[in-house]
């Protein structure tokens, strides 16, 4: 039987919930906002099951990368649309004009984070884009399991622990799914997020767009479409150093607490290929960098390939030197030093105030990040 004893030791996949005969296993809120599984025990059968998927008692073996590649999609509007280089796109269209079907993240009717799929290309725009919220995912790991024995090509994307807990859940290798999981810093709390909304004091919102590209792929901003009380649109745009909500998940003071020990890191995940913003670019390819984004492309299995064949520009890294570059890779964050603070208070402060009270950096480390700013400018226009 699944038992949670210490809180970092789940990453929120809910592989048990759904590998459970029973159905006795469900996903419940924290007082942080995460979920995690609770255990009828009246209905339990101790068959083991739940604790066979775990990820975190079963990790998956270190491995590197087949190959490494800087990419961009050659469709210029799916690219602007996209955080980086639109490459999860390409990959998505490929599979369906087999017709097969995408798992992806998109926003729900409350601008919640939920997993779903698509079997049409039209449904991929809500896929697109990053959203820095962990994403409830549901029962699909079951709708892909009933895909990929009916025969269907289907393609798994998450983060590098949905990807994990998808592989544990399955039990088996299907050579018609691939799975795409992305460089992951952390997933922040649905709670947090849902407060922070509640906070900006819209009647309703249209679009929400957490890397809006209008300024440029290095200078993305938050961008929302809202109607406000009187039924006015207003639009909302706040750049890196502004917005709230990144300050808060940057400074990681409320990212799931198994963010900070992450199993799932150095390609534990098994997934067959990773996608990550190619920050840096201009020291690697300058023929790929117009700052439009490009994507960071990680070939874990060489047998996919050929869904990057057409409508993607590739120049191949060399993945050594690229270790040192993006640490996230390899790397967990460090638990924020106001976490505690700032979840004990939570439901007593405002939340944006309070976000930026704990987000709050020390003149030293202010001085520090002006100074790597300047120099990654000043790169950028030596390389241009």
């Amino acid at each position: 039987m699944i038992q949670i004893d210490r809180k970092a030791d789940c990453c929120g996949c809910a592989a048990c919930v759904q590998i459970c005969p029973k159905l006795c296993i469900s996903m419940q809120s924290d007082s942080e906002g995460f979920l995690y599984p609770q255990v009828d025990k009246s209905m339990c059968i101790n068959c083991g099951l739940c604790e066979k998927v775990c990820q975190v008692f079963h990790p998956m073996p270190f491995r590197n990368p087949d190959a490494v590649f800087a990419a961009i999609n050659e469709d210029e509007d799916i690219r602007l649309h996209s955080s980086s280089g639109g490459i999860f796109t390409e990959l998505a269209e490929a599979v369906i004009r087999k017709k097969g079907v995408v798992f992806g993240v998109r926003f729900d009717e409350t601008w919640m984070v939920v997993h779903d799929y698509t079997e049409n290309i039209t449904g991929l725009a809500a896929f697109r884009g990053s959203k820095y919220v962990q994403s409830r995912i549901g029962d699909n790991y079951k709708k892909a399991e009933a895909f990929l024995k009916q025969g269907r090509q289907v393609l798994f994307s998450g983060t590098p622990c949905q990807i994990a807990g998808l592989k544990h859940y399955l039990r088996a290798d299907y050579p018609n799914l691939t799975t795409v999981d992305v460089v992951c810093h952390g997933v922040p709390s649905p709670l947090v997020w849902k407060l922070y909304l509640k906070a900006l004091d819209k009647e309703s919102f249209l679009h929400i767009n957490m890397r809006n590209k209008d300024g440029g792929w290095r200078n993305y901003n938050f961008h929302a479409i809202c109607k406000d009380t009187t039924s006015r649109t207003v639009e909302i745009k706040e750049c890196l150093d502004e917005n709230p909500f990144r300050k808060g998940f940057l400074r990681d003071i409320y990212l799931r607490p198994s963010c900070y020990e992450c199993p799932a890191k150095c390609q534990k995940s098994n997934s067959d290929i990773t996608l990550a913003d190619f920050w840096k670019i201009e020291s690697y390819c300058q023929a790929l960098d117009d700052d439009k984004g490009t994507s960071l492309v990680l070939l874990n299995s060489p047998e996919k390939q050929y869904l990057l064949s057409e409508g993607v520009r590739l120049e191949r890294v060399n993945y050594l030197s690229l270790k040192a570059l993006s640490k996230w890779l390899v790397e967990s964050p460090k638990i924020g030093k106001k976490r505690d603070l700032f979840f004990s208070r939570l439901d007593e402060e405002e939340i944006i105030p309070w976000i930026m009270k704990c987000s709050e950096e020390s003149c030293m480390q202010r001085l520090k990040n002006i100074f790597v700013r300047f120099l990654v400018k000043i790169k950028h226009l030596i390389f241009k």
